[in-house]
């Protein structure tokens, strides 16, 4: 072979030596500047695993008078917490009190203006999405009280029985105001019950209390995603058990049995 192909063979492997050479080092910078792309395929890396997405649980927000206040309860859960610890318990999922905004003493009037003019009512209620109520207690016997110029003990059945519809009217402004602010959340109402039932003269009260819970559930009703915890029963035959020293407030076994029927009322 003549030394001019020699040197025409060793020309040409030089080239394509400084070619791939060229080449290997223009992947070697693309996988610097880019890693990956210059691997079309590429082994699928493992799913990181996951906790499941948590069910939406209950967001409470608890509103009205003395009742849902807590009055009476020396351990001051009153039903709203002793429910809260229950419908956990009972759906296994997440619940979390948001705010109790219940006013001891607070008419069905008094609230519905709250409703109106409290920011912040309507702020607490948009967050939640289970709203419990308790108010009339006070509509219906409280008025008897001031009628009559007596205690608790003089209430009388007839004046009682005389508030209702005026009670009643603004017991549904309340749940119209509550729906207006929320519509979606589900609502409890806690049925009244006759505290004096223990009491002879007094005990014609719970017709005046059935008047108002059967008018009630028919309010609730109308709004719909509402239902009415009855609680009459709970009190009227084992009332020295469940009444708080007062008379008229619910002890802490007292809104236990309360807690315990709204739960049966709520969770399936």
């Amino acid at each position: 072979m003549s030394s001019r192909k020699v040197w025409l063979a060793v020309g040409l492997v030089s080239l394509v030596s400084t070619l791939l050479l060229l080449a290997g080092f223009g992947y070697a910078v693309r996988d610097l500047l880019a890693p990956g792309a210059s691997t079309p395929f590429r082994t699928a890396e493992p799913e990181p695993e996951t906790s499941p997405v948590p069910a939406e649980g209950y967001r409470i927000v608890a509103l009205g008078d003395s009742l849902t206040k807590g009055t009476g309860d020396a351990t001051g859960e009153g039903y709203v917490k002793q429910a809260a610890a229950l419908i956990e318990e009972a759906s296994g999922e997440q619940v979390e009190i948001i705010n109790n905004l219940a006013i001891g003493g607070m008419r069905a009037d008094q609230l519905a203006e709250r409703l109106q003019a409290d920011k912040s009512f309507a702020r607490a209620l948009t967050q939640a999405n289970l709203i419990l109520l308790s108010i009339g207690g006070n509509d219906l016997f409280q008025f008897a009280r001031t009628e009559t110029g007596s205690g608790a003990a003089a209430i009388e059945p007839e004046l009682a029985a005389k508030r209702l519809e005026e009670g009643l009217g603004r017991l549904s402004d309340v749940v119209e105001r509550i729906r207006e602010v929320n519509p979606d959340a589900k609502l409890v109402y806690i049925g009244l019950y006759n505290p004096f039932y223990d009491i002879p003269e007094l005990r014609g009260g719970s017709l005046a209390v059935q008047d108002w819970n059967r008018e009630a559930y028919r309010i609730l009703n109308e709004q719909g995603n509402a239902i009415l915890v009855p609680t009459s029963d709970l009190f009227e035959e084992t009332i020295a058990f469940h009444l708080s020293s007062d008379h008229f407030h619910p002890n802490h076994a007292g809104y236990g049995k309360i807690a315990e029927r709204l739960v049966q009322s709520l969770v399936p």
